[in-house]
């Protein structure tokens, strides 16, 4: 199929981890039921509040309670389920780790952020996620009926030889549940995600929390689908909503053939040596 419905759920996470995840539970639901979405995306600690002040506090090991919700709902779906991500606890590390699962509510890929949230600007935002975090060292994708896909988190989106990569690898879709700030998301958000499109013509979709002003880490919002030519297909504001687009793999195709970048890479000059392993979704 060369169409399909891709859903972002763009949602607030309180301080109790049971009720974000039963909130988000409901939130899949109406994007099947209501936007007709075959593929469902989940925001960055979607179960927790974002900051590194709480990682530790409601990390779980995967599997665990918030994957086994997430595996029900997309086996009761019959979706691609993107899930955000959650704070892992594994072999005494944690990191922030995205889970996908498949129509039958198999976990098919995992992914823990590469590149970790350090940043220091100064008067406006500090932050450092490896105070708690350990990075990835893997890359995440899967193959659906539709195309192949390939999820990254937050950060990540900046560094433009990861998506490259994806690309090289044969995705046509990028998702990232991200949560960037009110410093850096009015500026960069969205261009970054036009820009990872634009140079890799592919569709673009970042997946953040609602904004909740109360929160000691307060997101930007403002999820949003990008296609192959960088337009903006769908976005939302700063409230909790869904919003989605049709995926069109022909209109991936034209933009391909019309601006063949793929085929004048100059490999005698510059290439990407490598792309890093990937691992199955159970190790």
């Amino acid at each position: 199929m060369s169409k399909f419905k891709l859903a972002l759920i763009q949602l607030k996470a309180g301080l109790d981890k049971s009720d974000n995840v039963k909130r988000a539970i409901q939130f899949i639901k109406s994007a099947v039921v209501d936007h007709q979405a075959s593929v469902v995306a989940l925001p960055e600690c979607f179960n927790s509040p974002y900051g590194t002040q709480y990682f530790a506090k409601y990390a779980e090991t995967i599997p665990g309670p918030t994957t086994d919700a997430l595996s029900a709902a997309a086996k009761e779906h019959k979706i691609y389920l993107v899930g955000g991500s959650i704070p892992e606890t594994s072999d005494g590390k944690l990191y922030n780790t995205s889970t996908v699962f498949g129509p039958d509510g198999t976990m098919i890929s995992s992914f823990r952020k590469v590149h970790l949230f350090d940043i220091d600007i100064k008067g406006q935002m500090t932050f450092k996620e490896s105070d708690s975090l350990s990075p990835g060292s893997t890359f995440c994708m899967f193959d659906t009926e539709h195309c192949k896909i390939g999820v990254a988190i937050c950060y990540d989106i900046r560094f433009a030889e990861m998506a490259m990569c994806y690309a090289r690898a044969g995705c046509k879709v990028l998702i990232y549940p991200g949560a960037f700030n009110m410093t850096t998301g009015p500026k960069h958000w969205k261009l970054l995600q036009q820009a990872r499109a634009l140079d890799n013509q592919l569709y673009v979709a970042a997946v953040s929390p609602a904004r909740d002003e109360k929160a000691s880490y307060v997101a930007y919002g403002h999820s949003a689908i990008i296609n192959p030519w960088a337009d903006v297909l769908a976005e939302a504001d700063e409230t909790e909503q869904i919003v989605s687009a049709e995926i069109d793999l022909e209109f991936l195709d034209k933009v391909r053939n019309q601006i063949p970048i793929s085929k004048q890479k100059r490999d005698d000059l510059y290439k990407i040596e490598s792309l890093a392993k990937t691992i199955p979704a159970n190790q």
